[in-house]
This record gives C-alpha cells, sequence and structure tokens, in this order.
C-alpha cells in the first residue's frame, strides 16, 4: 500500500484540504456509473471515489461505504447522513457480512492505498518524517501496534517480514532486525528509523528504513492476507454486467490482483468475470498531475 489520497472538504465548511482521489477519472471511466446503480467502496477512506460516483447514480440509499480507520468514517458522514450505509470493520469482514445478507452491486471499489492522513498525522506512527508512537493500526480497535511487534518478535520473525513484506534483502533484513533486538526497547517512529539507517542505506532515493516501515504496516494490520482473501469473494458482490476496479500501489498487492484476475481470463467458460484492462492502467501515465498517483495501478473487470 501507499498514499491514496489527502482528506476532503466536507460539505464545503471543513478546515481540511481538498483531496485529489487517485486514479479518478479511470476509475469513473471503466465503472461507467448511471443513474440509479448500486455502489459498493471497501476502502471508502475520505470518500473522494464515493462522491463522485454517486454523485452520478444519485442512489445513496443503495450505497455501501467500508472503512475501519474511525478517522476516515467521521469524514464520511455526510454521505451517510444523505443514505449511504457505512461498516465500521475491514473490507472481508464487510464483503462477507454484505454476502449473508445477499446484497449485491453494480459497481465495486478497492483502493488499497494507506490515505496521507493516517501517514500525515504523526501520533498513528505510520511515518518516520515526524516522531511517533510506534502504532500503525489503520483500526485503532485493534490490539496489535508496530511497537508490539517490534518489542516482542524473534530475530527470525522480523527477518521474515523484513524479507517477505519489505521485499529487502536477507542479508539487509539480518542486520536490521539485529539492531532492533539490540535497541530493545523501541516506543517511537524516530527512534526505529535511526536504528534502521545506521545498518542499511538509501534504495532507489527512499529513506533506509522505508521498507521497513511497510514491513512493519503490512503486518500489524494483515493487508495481504486480507487482499487475497477478498478477491475470490468480488464475483458474489457483483450483478450482472456489474463492474469491479481495484487500485494497488506496490507490488505484492498488485501481484496477488495480477493473478486472481489472470485465473478469470484463463478460465474459460468457468470464469466469472471478463477483462476490462488487459494490462493495468498506470498512475504515473494516465493521473500524470497527481504525485499521490505515481506508483498506483488500476485493474478492472465485468462480471459476465
Amino acid at each position: 500500500m501507499s498514499i491514496k489520497e489527502h482528506p476532503p472538504q466536507l460539505e464545503r465548511s471543513s478546515v481540511e484540504p481538498v483531496h485529489v482521489p487517485v486514479l479518478l477519472d479511470s476509475v469513473i471511466d471503466l465503472l461507467k456509473p448511471k443513474k440509479g446503480e448500486r455502489y459498493l467502496d471497501l476502502t471508502a477512506g475520505y470518500g473522494g471515489h464515493a462522491r463522485a460516483v454517486i454523485g452520478k447514480t444519485e442512489n445513496y440509499s443503495g450505497s455501501a461505504l467500508v472503512d475501519r480507520d474511525q478517522f476516515a468514517v467521521k469524514h464520511l458522514q455526510d454521505l451517510v447522513r444523505q443514505g449511504a450505509r457505512m461498516l465500521e470493520v475491514d473490507f472481508v469482514s464487510a464483503a462477507r457480512q454484505l454476502i449473508d445478507e445477499g446484497e449485491t452491486f453494480d459497481m465495486i471499489l478497492a483502493d488499497l492505498g494507506v490515505s496521507s492522513p493516517q501517514l500525515d498525522r504523526q501520533e498513528r506512527g505510520f511515518s518516520f518524517q515526524n516522531s511517533g508512537p510506534l502504532d500503525m493500526r489503520m483500526d485503532q480497535r485493534q490490539e496489535r501496534t508496530a511497537e508490539a511487534i517490534v518489542n516482542n518478535y524473534s530475530k527470525q520473525q522480523l527477518i521474515d517480514i523484513i524479507v517477505k513484506y519489505g521485499e529487502e534483502p536477507r542479508g539487509r533484513a539480518d542486520k536490521i532486525a539485529e539492531a532492533i533486538i539490540q535497541n530493545r526497547p523501541l516506543s517511537t517512529t524516530r527512534q526505529l528509523a535511526d536504528i534502521v539507517k545506521q545498518v542499511s542505506y538509501k534504495v532507489g532515493g527512499h529513506h533506509p528504513a522505508t521498507r521497513t516501515f511497510q514491513a512493519l504496516r503490512i503486518e500489524v494490520n494483515q493487508e495481504l492476507r486480507l487482499v487475497g482473501e477478498l478477491l475470490p469473494l468480488l464475483p458474489k458482490l457483483m450483478n450482472n454486467k456489474g463492474r469491479v476496479a481495484i487500485i494497488s500501489f506496490h507490488s505484492l498487492e498488485d501481484r496477488l490482483v495480477k493473478r486472481f484476475f489472470k485465473d478469470q481470463a484463463e478460465a474459460g467458460y468457468e470464469a466469472e468475470l471478463d477483462l476490462l484492462t488487459k494490462r493495468p492502467l498506470d498512475g504515473s501515465i494516465y493521473d500524470v498531475h497527481n504525485p499521490r498517483s505515481r506508483s498506483a495501478k488500476l485493474r478492472a473487470a465485468v462480471k459476465k
């Protein structure tokens, strides 16, 4: 995951800055919202995509918004007041609940990016730019935090997640894990970033701790596990000719989405979806003026 949007201006009265949703024009072009259609936003965030889509469908009561971040939920209340349903859980739990209820939709969006307010608010502990607590929870109701992982995981466990989720070479991951063990207990993002910086180096111009922070965030929030569980549920949530769009931000996520769509493309008569994008739409090309889109990849499909 990466950054996806700034918080929106709520009913023109909020002091929050106007946000720029990632690949918005491309999402609208692929989903093709029509008046009266039903929309499910599995990662509603601060509502940028949702407001654009529902603005075209004018069907608030037929729309469902999902987000487990309580800060984001507060910024979606204008849509809720107009009739949209809010599910304050992770998107897999929401998908399963909606399937159990027999709900289906004409359009589904899953924007897997971490919203910029989560990164920018130092008390959330996602970023090393400003020192904050080692938190990194998208759902602050859960118990597992980055601090618990950093201070309690074994060296081998730390190596494994830094390699698997941070895509660091094993040798470098070993040095980072050893440095963490030697400097325990750790409580702030700045402490962790400084320790990693001492034993690692920049990759592609990024801070040496970037990949370690990504790995911890994915482990804290079980991001890849949830994406893997969500994908096979999507067809069950779609009406015939329903469209689904998925935006991913790093190779680990996109690999899962790509494999799911590839399996659908090769399933022949058993396939439930037809691909709308043979290749992903790249944010650096299709949303060139939005720096938040640089690493984004958009894939989409339609239910047969």
